[in-house]
């Protein structure tokens, strides 16, 4: 059964699983921290576990409420919008045609029926994110899964506000966020490795990290660009 722990102030989710080691993140946009544990584990093993990384789980939680975030979208004429790593200024052009996104030279015009509100401006918009991210996440992780010998049988893409993707091994599926259509291709190449090689190791294992050293050695680097890069507005 999943538990909470409180530690110095701290709120620490712990969920128990068949695992061999403990595993401890940190996620942005708020610093929630999460431990998974053998299920042989005791809570009390577990606290004490947790007063040893109180240090390093403040220093995450410091940098991650710290990092740039993205300021609230209004969907207006010359908004900064950002594409596979690319900044775009959004053009708004009110007709009787039908709705759509096209993306330009440094312009992204978006086609809308005339007093269209912001709120139907932003659906339009996140659909043709959506579209985007499937085109290219289809022949990426078809890539991956051939790479590894695996068999995917399904992807998801959805708005995640902790996570840049996850997968379900034996269903044989993946979840994306949306958000990696705002980021650069390789980013998209290092979620998409990362979660189909949890279709080989489960955890985060030393066998995991070697899986994702044999098929991107510079995989740390895309991993902390894309960590470091400037997170959704909390709404």
């Amino acid at each position: 059964m999943p538990a909470v722990l409180s530690i110095g102030g701290i709120e620490i989710d712990v969920v128990f699983k068949d695992i061999k080691n403990v595993h401890l993140s940190v996620y942005p946009p708020t610093g929630r921290v999460r431990i998974s544990a053998p299920r042989r584990m005791t809570l009390e093993n577990i606290r004490l576990f947790v007063i040893g990384k109180i240090g390093w789980i403040r220093r995450h939680q410091s940098k991650i409420t710290g990092q740039a975030r993205e300021m609230p979208r209004e969907y207006l004429e010359r908004e900064s919008h950002y594409v596979w790593g690319h900044r775009y200024l959004l053009a708004i052009r009110e007709d009787n045609a039908k709705p759509a996104v096209t993306l330009g030279n440094r312009q992204l015009l978006l086609r809308m029926p005339k007093d269209a509100s912001a709120d139907l401006r932003e659906v339009m918009l996140l659909e043709w994110y959506r579209a985007e991210l499937r085109e290219r996440a289809a022949v990426v992780l078809a890539k991956w899964a051939k790479c590894l010998d695996v068999r995917l049988s399904h992807f998801y893409i959805q708005r995640m506000k902790t996570k840049w993707g996850s997968s379900n091994p034996a269903r044989r599926t993946v979840r994306l966020n949306l958000e990696l259509a705002k980021f650069s291709p390789e980013c998209l190449d290092y979620v998409a490795l990362h979660e189909i090689a949890h279709f080989v190791e489960p955890n985060h294992s030393d066998r995991f990290r070697a899986v994702l050293d044999q098929n991107m050695p510079g995989w740390r680097i895309v991993r902390d660009r894309l960590n470091e890069g400037p997170l959704p507005a909390i709404s």
